[in-house]
């Protein structure tokens, strides 16, 4: 907990919708910011006798929530957006493989900047990236990613991902773009006895990622699940994104993708997967029996034509589930706040149509249960007294959505809502729509610099 003598923020006069286990809501309330904690929520103003106030902001005409928490990413993807566009999940990979084999530490760099830059402007407080592309002599990649989060100021979990199975093994990814199995459990393990912070307000953590089934191998699956215990860190990779990988499990495993992971010691609490779209109803108990979470990813799915997720029945069962953005290859926009409505909207033409998602159960997914897959339920995901101050201000009086009179209602089906302050670890890191942290022009110069970069390179061979 904070200490009596922390400097204090007190935001007041605002809705607030703490995402807690009661879903407690105050239709005007205030939050006070001690250190890096959450020291007080509750209804009306702060008390007018607390010490150290170095700030007090009228927060009316806003909704607070907690920080919104990505569970997949690919950043490096920020600079080849825009191509394939008509392509599904086999094509686009087969047509972009060979300009992410070119990729190096300051296009990751670059890329890395653009697509938290993005991500912490609309909301996100705690992100996270799956990089499992490494060239032969491309640089320090986990580490170049590491810094563009810290500079930002977001709360970071790189999942340091890896392939082994290449073209001449049958895989998508160029030779020279994977690595073998013992160089990528090795770098692995260095990434995480470098990076990873296991403290309670950790702002970096790591977690052990191979990429798929399709580009890994059985052994890289098994040794990155002994290896992440081992260390005691988190596993994730994609699963069940496609009709074709579960057409390509049963003919080389004799098995579904969810039996498959399972055998390979890849169902657990300590896990979460990617997509998850073509789940059946024993995947679905698998997962919930054991715990495993999942990244709904609805913007890529649709881009890509994987399908829609069963995502209310995931939750009816007990399955932890965040939104992710994933690679903005394929969803350009980025932004994971876009995907609170995706969500919603997308589940809605499912089965169980207009009972799919409610609005409050979409800002739950985005928050709480990103906080939850992660595995730092305790720390974030939720606006109560202990946790780390990671909070977010949605300016919800302007035309936009003044006439909306529920706020959540308004921040969920409504536009793009403007963030007014976002706050990560009690530290201010936007201020109306705008980063204080970086210059976000010199990211977009930077971005398009090294997009043009490595099409040239690319164009090259």
């Amino acid at each position: 907990m904070a200490s009596s003598a922390a400097q204090r923020i007190v935001i007041e006069n605002c809705a607030i919708a703490t995402v807690d286990a009661d879903d407690t809501e105050y239709a005007s309330g205030h939050v006070v910011i001690a250190g890096n904690r959450i020291e007080s929520v509750g209804a009306g103003r702060a008390p007018a006798d607390l010490e150290n106030v170095v700030r007090r902001i009228d927060a009316s005409g806003h909704l607070a929530t907690p920080g919104l928490v990505n569970t997949h990413h690919h950043f490096y993807q920020w600079i080849t957006r825009g191509l394939a566009t008509d392509h599904n999940l086999f094509n686009w990979l087969v047509a972009l493989y060979p300009t992410w084999a070119r990729i190096d530490e300051q296009m990751c760099y670059s890329a890395a900047q653009g697509s938290l830059g993005m991500m912490a402007r609309g909301g996100v407080t705690t992100a996270m990236d799956h990089h499992y592309v490494h060239p032969r002599g491309s640089g320090d990649l986990s580490g170049a990613i590491i810094r563009a989060a810290s500079e930002m100021g977001v709360r970071f979990t790189l999942a340091r991902g890896s392939m082994d199975r290449s073209e001449k093994d049958g895989g998508l990814p160029p030779d020279f773009a994977v690595e073998t199995l013992e160089g990528a459990l090795a770098a692995t393990e260095e990434t995480v006895r470098k990076h990873h912070d296991a403290s309670f307000d950790a702002m970096t953590q790591v977690a052990v990622a191979p990429c798929s089934p399709f580009s890994v191998s059985t052994e890289l699956l098994r040794q990155g699940a002994d290896l992440a215990r081992r260390l005691g860190v988190r596993l994730h990779t994609h699963g069940s994104e496609t009709v074709e990988e579960e057409k390509f499990c049963h003919e080389l495993f004799g098995m579904g993708p969810t039996d498959y992971f399972e055998s390979t010691g890849w169902l657990g609490e300590d896990v979460w997967m990617a997509h998850c779209v073509h789940m059946t109803d024993s995947d679905i108990a698998a997962f919930a029996r054991t715990r495993t979470g999942v990244a709904h990813c609805p913007s890529s799915n649709a881009r890509l034509a994987a399908g829609i997720a069963r995502v209310p029945d995931m939750l009816k069962a007990g399955v932890p589930v965040g939104l992710g953005v994933d690679g903005t290859a394929s969803n350009e926009s980025g932004e994971l706040h876009t995907e609170l409505r995706n969500a919603l909207l997308i589940n809605r033409l499912g089965p169980h149509r207009e009972a799919a998602l409610t609005a409050r159960q979409a800002l739950r997914l985005g928050t709480y249960g990103g906080a939850q897959v992660l595995g730092r339920a305790e720390q974030i995901g939720s606006l109560e007294p202990g946790k780390l101050a990671d909070l977010v201000l949605w300016k919800l009086d302007t035309l936009a959505h003044a006439s909306i009179a529920d706020p959540v209602t308004a921040l969920v089906f409504g536009a793009a809502a403007p963030v007014t302050a976002s706050f990560v670890n009690g530290r201010q890191i936007v201020e109306d729509n705008r980063l204080l942290t970086v210059d976000e022009d010199a990211i977009a110069r930077s971005t398009r610099e090294e997009a043009q970069r490595l099409a040239r390179i690319a164009a090259q061979g």
